[in-house]
């Protein structure tokens, strides 16, 4: 039996690694199993273009936005795809392919682009120096735009047109004349031909009906365990939801989104009731037993519940959408509090939120007046951190000097927050927005930030008249330091903190990570009330540690002559130690003992690598584990005797 289960196994990660290998020859060759809106080739278009010995063509700008165009559609063809694994990857309950796609979808774009610079590059002979200046460029973007009239994704498309030119042009070209600074085509009712959600109408066929319409429109191959149980779960929490008494309108019905969201190991499906002029959102959690069987997990109706779902912190979902404006509008009405870049980041199209995120830091600029100062809170020793009071970001860059105290330079950096950017958050770090040479005015940085920057940043900073140009920096949502919070709380919301701050440690645990720096300066509280992580220079796989016992000292040693009578190796952690520099506070000290004692035994933090190494995947969940439904544990499938 033991060695049926092993051959099982194998089998099951052959064809894991067998999805994997499939789509990263799709992302190699540039290609996707579905085609996004093709454009006709390049030589379809400008027919009779005249080739060289070397089969270069001199550059159009028809030819070069109908390359840019193809590049997209590329691009977007293999992202369906990836979410199109997803569901298949779910259906058979292979968790580590799901993660594999998404961690791999994240570099897509990037290659893309990089491809379709060469081929401009190489291809078609250009170069800014002999392409005529703005005029041609802008008639590049004229001939763009001509070919976005019945595309799905115009918005998106927009944005890789503006990567591809910033890889192209100088910044003197960075300007709405030739690049869509404003977007130029509409999104609204592109889903005419594949509706983004569905209509169900209970008033007609009544609730459980339409629910059970609901579920069969999902299309999923695998069975549901026990489904009447399900419904019933889900009619309860529906109930407890809607308002009493509740008087059915002539408009009543349920829509739901026509595709589902995958992340980790549960889908999710996103709907809302609709009765009158009162909109009641919900998402239902999916999940699937390791008989192979489905069931409802929980229905999640409340707005916390929902915002932490579609929180940034976490995994970007999977998700198959023809039209991506349509289904962000549809969760700005689940979501009301999140913006459209925000929402854009969830569904998996971060580069597009980016774009979305910085028209409205400009927006903002704009239309405010105060200025960019030192974050509040210790600053730190690898970045530095500035912010505009009236914006709810900070701005991180790293230090062209780090103290020799950290043992890092500013590429080990870099790989950290991508590690982050490419691993599953789990809720409890957040998300960053990475950005190349971001030009602001010069008036709007206080005289002691700028001073502080040219002291901090000199090889980071260029000055273009009269704004300041900054080549690499980091953008987070500003959070208040947890070591400032828990100063100027009560005693109840200290020890919530503490507890909290302790579950976010072991969550990331979870997940294979070690934060590294466990001060509380390093973690952050949000606006939900959450404690997250936000400094990840020193960051680790938790694998890659080694958790280890302080050894008792040996006759005639002095325990206190801070002296160390045993070798400690670069990657040594002693748990034990993180009650001496973290709970130097009483009412801290007491809080954390009471929740999370077991934080300070090696043991816990050698089980937790053990959990990691041997394959299972742990799922934090997105939702509270106080809001699953209950259910009986699952039969076995075979009678033991």
């Amino acid at each position: 039996a033991r060695r049926a289960a092993h051959q099982g196994i194998e089998r099951r990660d052959q064809r894991i690694q067998h999805g994997r290998q499939g789509i990263q020859r799709a992302d190699r060759k540039g290609e996707g199993q579905l085609t996004a809106q093709p454009t006709p080739p390049v030589a379809g278009i400008a027919a009779g273009v005249r080739r060289d010995s070397s089969g270069a063509t001199d550059a159009s700008p028809d030819i070069i936005a109908a390359v840019l165009l193809e590049g997209f559609n590329r691009h977007y063809a293999l992202f369906r795809e990836c979410a199109r694994a997803a569901k298949r990857y779910f259906e058979a309950g292979n968790w580590l392919a799901i993660g594999h796609v998404a961690r791999d979808r994240i570099d897509f774009y990037d290659r893309r682009v990089a491809e379709t610079v060469e081929r401009i590059e190489h291809d078609f002979r250009f170069s800014q120096s002999d392409s005529g200046g703005d005029a041609f460029w802008a008639e590049v973007k004229r001939c763009f735009v001509g070919l976005l009239v019945d595309h799905r994704q115009p918005e998106c498309a927009e944005t890789f047109f503006n990567t591809v030119s910033s890889k192209l042009l100088h910044r003197t070209y960075f300007h709405n004349r030739c690049l869509f600074v404003r977007p130029s085509a509409s999104t609204e009712y592109l889903d005419d031909g594949a509706p983004s959600y569905r209509s169900y109408y209970p008033r007609r066929d009544g609730l459980r009906a339409a629910l059970i319409d609901v579920v069969l429109d999902l299309q999923l191959t695998a069975r549901f365990d026990d489904f009447r149980v399900d419904l019933m779960h889900v009619l309860a929490a529906v109930r407890r939801r809607l308002p009493r008494p509740f008087v059915v309108d002539a408009n009543f019905q349920i829509q739901m989104l026509s595709s589902l969201l995958f992340r980790n190991q549960t889908a999710y499906a996103v709907g809302r009731i609709v009765n009158g002029p009162h909109v009641y959102p919900f998402v239902a959690a999916i999940k699937r037993r390791g008989d192979e069987r489905l069931y409802i997990d929980t229905l999640l109706t409340d707005a916390g519940e929902l915002a932490l779902l579609f929180s940034a912190n976490r995994a970007y979902f999977l998700v198959d959408m023809e039209v991506p404006s349509a289904y962000v509008e549809f969760l700005r009405t689940v979501v009301p509090d999140k913006t459209s870049s925000e929402l854009y980041t969830m569904l998996g199209l971060q580069k597009h939120g980016k774009t979305l995120f910085f028209r409205d830091f400009l927006h903002h600029l704009k239309h405010s007046t105060d200025r960019l100062v030192v974050a509040p809170g210790i600053q730190g020793l690898v970045m530095c951190v500035f912010t505009l009071p009236s914006y709810p970001y900070v701005f991180k860059v790293i230090r062209d000097r780090i103290s020799p105290t950290k043992d890092t330079d500013a590429a080990r950096v870099k790989q950290k927050y991508a590690l982050v950017k490419h691993h599953d958050r789990a809720g409890r770090m957040t998300d960053i927005l990475e950005y190349s040479n971001v030009a602001i005015p010069r008036s709007r940085f206080t005289d002691a930030l700028m001073r502080e920057l040219e002291d901090a940043i000199a090889s980071q900073l260029e000055y273009d008249g009269d704004h300041v140009i900054i080549h690499h920096v980091y953008i987070e949502r500003r959070l208040e330091p947890l070591n400032l919070f828990i100063e100027n709380v009560d005693d109840g919301a200290r020890m919530r903190a503490v507890r909290d701050y302790g579950n976010a440690i072991k969550e990331l645990a979870a997940i294979n990570i070690f934060a590294g720096d466990l001060l509380f300066k390093n973690f952050g509280v949000t606006r939900y009330g959450r404690i997250v992580f936000y400094d990840y220079d020193e960051i680790e796989y938790l694998t890659d540690c080694r958790f280890r016992r302080i050894p008792q000292p040996p006759p005639g040693v002095d325990e206190l002559s801070g002296e160390t009578w045993y070798p400690v190796g670069p990657r040594d952690i002693f748990p034990e130690e993180f009650a001496t520099f973290l709970l130097t506070d009483p009412a801290v000290r007491d809080a954390f003992l009471a929740f999370h004692a077991d934080l300070l035994d090696a043991r816990w933090w050698q089980a937790m690598q053990e959990a990691n190494r041997g394959g299972r995947q742990i799922e934090v969940l997105s939702y509270p584990e106080s809001i699953r439904f209950r259910r009986k544990t699952a039969r076995p499938r075979f009678r033991v005797t």
